[in-house]
């Protein structure tokens, strides 16, 4: 099995603020990494919930757990849901939560799931086994042309309207089935020059069918809002992005709470009404330095944002 790698763990745990006692959110458990930790420091008087949609990582965690004396409510759900979870535990509010974007390694190498342009498996990408979606049914099924829109929206990917007729012609041969077939498409559909750069042909196409397989960026959307309405005054939200699409996200919400009064600069008082609800920490994302993306490859892209609720 994968051993999976936290990334930015001292930063971002760091970051939180936690103390001995707090109450804690990992809203996307993965490898369960960044929770380990914070359970050593909230101790046997703090509290974790830690969610994460795929079944999996919740099990591989419960085992961990197995015979520690911690307070530890684990869910399997979508982090989008992150305040009808609290809601259903009876919990008003929390010390700190915390979001890592990307997908452990153990993830990423579990051809069930199918994420991985680097293994031959069935083309899936669901996080959620329980999801209708997946992303065979989005490469056979979707038009041309809204496939061409998800790999350059989605993927930043300058061949998309390429790869995307390459993948409308191989179809109407026969079904696509795995991601070692899609791999060879992508490759297809591109110049051999740009077959061999410090980037995988397939990493941005891939990206892109991930985000609209499990509505990535939506959910994201969705719950930046929830977890800083469910922070204590005082309380940290902590995010690790892995892109610019997430990290945009991220920063753009962050700014909007913190900005408060948004009326005209020439009103002599204000009418909105509107109050900031964080103070950002972290002006500028922290970032991975060279020792852990030199362990850690897939660290090189991570950027973490802070803000802390007023």
């Amino acid at each position: 099995m994968a051993i999976h790698k936290p990334v930015l763990l001292k930063e971002s745990i760091e970051g939180l603020s936690l103390k001995d006692g707090s109450r804690a959110v990992d809203a996307t458990l993965g490898g369960g990494g960044h929770s380990s930790e914070i359970l050593k420091i909230i101790g046997k008087k703090g509290q974790l919930i830690a969610i994460d949609q795929d079944a999996q990582a919740i099990a591989n965690f419960k085992k961990q757990l197995a015979g520690k004396d911690q307070n530890v409510y684990v869910v399997k759900d979508n982090f989008s849901r992150l305040k009808n979870i609290l809601q259903e535990l009876e919990i008003e509010a929390v010390d700190a939560i915390l979001a890592d974007l990307g997908y452990s390694s153990i993830q990423l190498e579990d051809r069930e799931i199918g994420m991985s342009f680097l293994l031959d498996a069935p083309l899936d990408m669901r996080l959620d086994r329980d999801g209708e979606l997946t992303a065979k049914d989005i490469v056979n099924n979707y038009s041309q042309g809204e496939i061409g829109r998800i790999l350059k929206d989605y993927g930043e990917e300058r061949f998309a309207s390429m790869i995307a007729k390459k993948i409308a012609d191989r179809r109407k041969i026969k079904s696509i089935e795995t991601t070692g077939e899609l791999v060879e498409i992508i490759k297809s559909a591109m110049p051999e020059r740009y077959q061999h750069g410090k980037l995988h042909p397939a990493t941005k196409t891939f990206q892109a069918l991930r985000i609209e397989t499990n509505r990535e960026l939506a959910v994201l959307e969705e719950f930046i809002p929830q977890a800083i309405d469910m922070l204590k005054t005082g309380g940290r939200l902590a995010i690790i992005s892995f892109h610019s699409l997430e990290d945009r996200i991220v920063k753009n919400i962050l700014r909007k709470n913190a900005r408060g009064c948004i009326c005209p600069a020439d009103f002599p008082i204000c009418q909105c009404g509107e109050m900031a609800k964080v103070k950002i920490i972290t002006k500028k994302p922290i970032i991975p330095g060279e020792v852990e993306t030199g362990e850690n490859p897939r660290a090189r892209s991570a950027k973490l944002r802070i803000c802390e609720k007023l």
